[in-house]
């Protein structure tokens, strides 16, 4: 298995869409608001790889997780980290927040941040395991109730030699 950096030379967004869709689709009927997962496109995905730092694994020939990071102020945000059900649970998900802690030191970011809705209680477990911490909880437009849990992973500072 192998996690690449997605650039110009990836050309497989509809299996890449399949991917997210797939590790998303235990969610369906179970939150509400939907999943923004389910608005995304082959398209709006290759703009998403253009606008953020985004990465795949693949094993073999085969896709079978995903991450997207967002620089902003104080933090990286992590978004759409995705691992094919099948795989799930064998340490996937755990490389890919590596990958996002790497690049927030390599971009001088001290924190992790992402988002989780507020009944996926069981990925809060699995966040709070690899080191995250409940910092919010929010609520989507219109909505009065809160719908998300905000979570965060401070970084050891990083040790610079000039």
């Amino acid at each position: 298995m192998t996690i690449i950096p997605l650039d110009h030379r990836f050309t497989r967004w509809d299996e890449l869409l399949a991917l997210i869709l797939a590790s998303f689709a235990s969610m369906n009927g179970r939150i509400d608001p939907p999943s923004s997962a389910l608005a995304l496109t082959a398209g709006s995905l290759a703009e998403k790889a253009d606008a953020e730092i985004g990465h795949v694994a693949i094993d073999g020939d085969k896709l079978i997780g995903c991450l997207f990071l967002r620089p902003e102020a104080d933090c990286l945000y992590v978004g759409k980290l995705a691992v094919l059900p099948e795989v799930q649970g064998k340490g996937l998900g755990k490389r890919l927040v590596a990958i996002a802690e790497l690049t927030a030191a390599r971009l001088g970011l001290p924190a992790l941040r992402l988002e989780t809705r507020i009944e996926l209680t069981d990925n809060h477990a699995v966040f709070a395991a690899w080191g995250f911490s409940r910092t919010a909880e929010k609520a989507h437009p219109g909505f009065a109730r809160m719908t998300f849990v905000e979570m965060r992973k401070m970084l050891a500072p990083q040790i610079r030699i000039v």
